[in-house]
């Protein structure tokens, strides 16, 4: 499978102005300002294949929104490099632009006093779609998304959830390969967000595009995501199934059971503690850093005990994402005089 998305050694570095403190510190910023380095994104590869959906995770600040600014050609990186469908998109902006379509949860590309219909009329001829084809689409994505039952109304008078099924709709118009969403459905109520998935869905599975899309959703990555790359502090952490995201974050589970001879003698499983026993009743969890998951120890369990009744525990996505965020490493950010030599990627520089 080709990669449609791929990114190597991407580096961003923004530089900001530090305001000393007093009104001589004040004076000296004007005058002579102390500029600090601070890296958002370092050394961040990854591809994506044709038909695939990633879901790029992290904590706020992490650099996820960053490396889509990149791959949307909206940021130039510090070092590396990216392609998206075959085009360095920060070199040829207007032909990464048809390529892609892009949806960030807290913007509309839509015209805010004009109903949605006409933005949709708006973004047919600025891409040259002809009629035709615009009228079959915009059929299509109203079976999906339900946009006729208010496509008439200006955008401003839209709900929260009506306005993000429209960005979805006007991002896909002139159909492109490749969709980026930054957190789409945040603020959105379970129903619409279940609209918006089963829309995703359809996208990369029955048109086979290619999404990259960021979320703090946890049930929006359990029920869509196929691999998930995991950023902090700029850097990867974990490039992977969700299911190694759980292995390697979320060891702990407990499987409680009661079994059908109270007298059976109780032996030891490879990877399994017994951490309680009331009568009957016994209650299982890992043991050591080579415990088995959830699902081999249900089976070991069930191979060796009969049992009458038994029930499992795991941590659910959130606490597991939890722990392999704050396991990242801490962010390093240093401030020099600017009669200091530039440092690295991370220190302070002087002004030019």
């Amino acid at each position: 499978m080709a990669d449609v998305i791929e990114a190597q050694g991407l580096s961003k570095v923004f530089h900001t102005s530090v305001r000393r403190p007093g009104a001589g510190g004040a004076l000296r910023s004007l005058i002579n300002p102390l500029r600090v380095a601070k890296t958002a994104v370092e050394d961040v590869s990854f591809s994506v294949g044709a038909g695939q959906l990633l879901a790029l995770l992290g904590p706020n600040g992490a650099g996820k929104s960053t490396t889509i600014k990149i791959l949307t050609g909206i940021l130039t990186p510090t070092a590396g490099e990216a392609k998206v469908a075959g085009v360095v998109p920060y070199r040829e902006r207007q032909r990464n632009a048809r390529n892609i379509g892009a949806v960030f949860g807290q913007r509309t590309q839509l015209w805010w006093d004009l109903p949605v219909r006409e933005s949709f009329i708006i973004l047919r001829d600025i891409y040259g779609i002809p009629v035709t084809e615009h009228r079959a689409r915009l059929k299509e994505f109203d079976g999906l998304l339900d946009l006729s039952s208010f496509w008439d109304t200006r955008v401003r008078h839209l709900s929260l959830g009506q306005r993000v099924r429209s960005d979805l709709a006007a991002a896909l118009l002139h159909d492109p390969p490749v969709v980026f969403l930054d957190e789409p459905t945040i603020g959105m109520d379970v129903v619409v967000k279940e609209q918006v998935r089963d829309f995703l869905r359809y996208q990369v599975e029955q048109r086979g595009r290619t999404v990259l899309l960021t979320t703090h959703d946890m049930t929006e990555v359990a029920r869509l995501a196929e691999r998930i790359v995991l950023i902090n502090h700029g850097r990867i952490v974990l490039d992977g199934s969700l299911q190694e995201i759980r292995r390697r974050f979320g060891g702990t589970w407990q499987v409680r059971i009661t079994l059908t001879d109270p007298a059976v003698d109780i032996v030891a499983l490879p990877g399994v503690a017994v951490l309680r026993r009331e009568g009957p009743r016994l209650v299982f969890g890992p043991d050591g850093p080579e415990a088995p998951n959830v699902n081999e120890a249900l089976k070991l369990i069930i191979e060796r005990y009969e049992v009458t009744d038994i029930a499992l525990e795991e941590n659910d996505l959130e606490d597991v994402m939890r722990s392999a965020y704050l396991r990242g490493p801490d962010p390093s950010e240093e401030a020099v005089e600017p009669s200091g030599a530039v440092q690295s990627a991370g220190s302070a520089v002087r002004s030019g």
